[in-house]
């Protein structure tokens, strides 16, 4: 399909020409005669395409050299065309984002043709607040000014350091806008929490009375505004647990928010005629339901050598347990079934995991939901678990070999060495880097092929879900 002819064109004064309208055509008097190896044009004109209305944008053609109409002697210069369209993408853009702007904030107006100067209103929460930004001719955020109004820097004071990192990372005025309205909707919120009327009379009778009924023995903690408590209970082995409840602005109507060091989730059951002591009784009933866990959770904590995590919470059900020099077990416990088979992984070198999960299968009738999961582990693993104390630090080198740190990024290495004179651990992510940096190294789906860093013999790293 050919383009245009020059009949097509009309030529147009600078003056009269709008820059919506108008791709601009330079022209070279030194190209008349020969065409010239680069695309070139002749004299400085300007052309406007004749096309029908609603036609956007025009396509620049000129006929051939020696075609009819064609004068033969001009021709468009490309970077020229590429730069137009460049300008009419950049147009586009920006129509697109002061519509965005519009939508988002429509209270705040361009108060110059340049697009550099917005002022007007931002709202939230039903109100209005007054600012003016001031932008720079690239319309860069991170070089704009933020002006606002008294009313305005008030509610915001305390977060001018997050305001200014919005303003280094947005890309534009629109995706700022955005981020400063959910930030004044969060200091709005704070200020409305902060002046809040106290609440009546009635409300702290209640809670004393509540408490009394209570007892104050069983209260750990509670704020100056009698809004937040800590509660404390035992469970029939002894040990000691907390609860914190956030009272709500409706309470007793609305039911307080509850905090547990739980397993499992820990739903209340609330009316308005409910009372703490309820919430207490819940907590109790909650407690004896997860005794059978936690007794299984610290019976592997006393006599065994945890490896991960190093300081365990009542709600962790993961425990990462030494088997001997850099061999371990990672179980998963079912806190509803404790004493039900674990979810088991091994980690460690193949010739010393791989027999453990061959004993793992075949004794698996063994286990005995009657007996302690330890003992379990014991039976059908055919091992003992030395305890931290009888397995020293230096038999058991969990020291990664290439970043020579136990923890990175709160993992310890759980990659070893197959070499049974080497068994050097790494961690995952250390490993991943220094065999990826090995010319010799080479890779198939998630199984990296390479050499041990320490003793050169192979070695085959699987990556697991998580990302290095």
């Amino acid at each position: 399909m050919t383009g245009p002819g020059v009949k097509d064109y009309e030529c147009l004064e600078v003056d009269d020409i709008a820059s919506s309208e108008v791709q601009r055509v330079d022209l070279d008097n030194e190209s008349v005669g020969t065409p010239p190896t680069q695309p070139t044009l002749d004299l400085h004109f300007r052309f406007r395409l004749r096309r029908p209305p609603g036609v956007f944008p025009p396509t620049l053609g000129f006929p051939p050299l020696g075609a009819p109409g064609g004068s033969g002697t001009a021709h468009v210069r490309g970077p020229v065309l590429f730069l137009t369209r460049l300008r009419l993408r950049g147009r586009r853009a920006l129509a697109v984002m002061e519509t965005s702007l519009l939508r988002q904030c429509p209270l705040l107006l361009p108060q110059n043709r340049e697009k550099t100067v917005y002022e007007g209103f931002i709202s939230a929460q039903g109100r209005d607040f007054h600012l003016k930004i001031l932008l720079p001719e690239d319309l860069q955020m991170k070089n704009a000014r933020l002006l606002c109004s008294w009313q305005l820097r008030t509610i915001l004071n305390g977060y001018h350091q997050i305001i200014q990192q919005r303003m280094q990372h947005c890309p534009d005025l629109v995706s700022f806008m955005m981020e400063l309205k959910m930030i004044l909707e969060v200091a709005l919120k704070n200020k409305q929490e902060l002046h809040a009327p106290p609440p009546p009379p009635q409300f702290y009778s209640r809670l004393i009375h509540e408490l009394g009924t209570l007892g104050w023995d069983k209260v750990v903690y509670m704020d100056t505004g009698f809004s937040t408590f800590k509660l404390k209970a035992q469970d029939a082995s002894g040990r000691e647990h907390l609860i914190t409840l956030k009272l709500k602005a409706k309470y007793p109507a609305e039911s307080p928010d509850c905090v547990v060091d739980f397993p499992v989730p820990f739903p209340i059951s609330w009316t308005p005629q409910s009372s703490l002591k309820s919430i207490h009784s819940q907590f109790l009933a909650a407690l004896d339901s997860l005794k059978a866990f936690w007794d299984v959770m610290d019976e592997i904590d006393e006599k065994t050598w945890v490896l991960e995590p190093e300081k365990p919470t009542r709600s962790a059900t993961a425990r990462r347990i030494a088997l001997g020099t850099n061999t371990s077990i990672n179980i998963e416990v079912d806190p509803r079934h404790p004493t039900m088979l674990p979810e088991c992984c091994f980690l460690g070198a193949d010739h010393v995991v791989k027999p453990l999960g061959i004993k793992l299968s075949k004794n698996i009738h063994l286990w005995d939901p009657e007996n302690t999961l330890l003992q379990n582990l014991k039976d059908v693993l055919e091992t003992d678990f030395p305890a931290r104390a009888v397995l020293d630090r230096p038999d058991f080198t969990m020291d990664c070999g290439i970043c020579y740190a136990y923890q990175l990024d709160g993992v310890i290495p759980d990659q070893v060495c197959d070499n049974p004179q080497c068994g050097q651990p790494f961690h995952q992510t250390c490993l991943y880097e220094w065999l990826r940096g090995l010319l010799t190294s080479r890779q198939s789906f998630n199984i990296i092929f390479g050499e041990c860093p320490y003793c050169s013999k192979p070695m085959t790293l699987k990556m697991s879900g998580r990302k290095p």
